[in-house]
């Protein structure tokens, strides 16, 4: 048995912070805000492996005014899904993601953001792929004011 589903996250750009995505360190003049370290591509991906099991969000597993989350790294809090996820019998065929920025270039960082991920879910890298893009200088990401991502899952039902 199969179950899709679609995750977004979006962060604004800001100066004294760090950009990660998909549990890469960026080097970049800023970085994204949030409550946690503010990984757009991770929380994107996070949000479609729950909504395919129609398990909510994470807002709702790691609340933004919950103090234990402050700062938090996405990569832990993206174990904790896969965990969440298989206890529910679930375990991912595979994730497309994709990350709009138009700064800096991500394509150095791709293969990195991949094995990453895949290590966390515990899947093989080429279950999981991260295009980047950019809008074209329009709409906020293009202004480089922020970064979004999409993503979807496919998960599996474990035998």
């Amino acid at each position: 048995m199969f179950r899709i589903g679609h995750g977004y996250d979006v962060h604004k750009l800001v100066e004294g912070r760090k950009l990660i995505l998909g549990g890469v360190d960026i080097p970049h003049t800023t970085g994204l805000l949030g409550h946690s370290d503010a990984d757009v591509l991770v929380h994107a991906v996070m949000d479609a492996m729950l909504g395919a099991l129609a398990l909510g969000d994470i807002g709702h597993l790691f609340p933004d005014n919950d103090d234990n989350y402050k700062g938090a790294d996405s990569m832990k809090l993206l174990a904790e899904v896969v965990g969440v996820c298989r206890e529910n019998g679930y375990a991912i065929g595979n994730i497309d993601a994709t990350v709009i920025a138009q700064a800096p270039k991500l394509a150095p960082h791709i293969v990195t953001m991949r094995e990453n991920i895949a290590k966390v879910c515990g899947c093989d890298v080429s279950q999981i792929s991260v295009k980047a893009t950019t809008e074209e200088k329009l709409g906020f990401t293009g202004e480089k004011l922020g970064i979004s991502a999409h993503a979807v899952a496919l998960m599996t039902k474990i035998n």
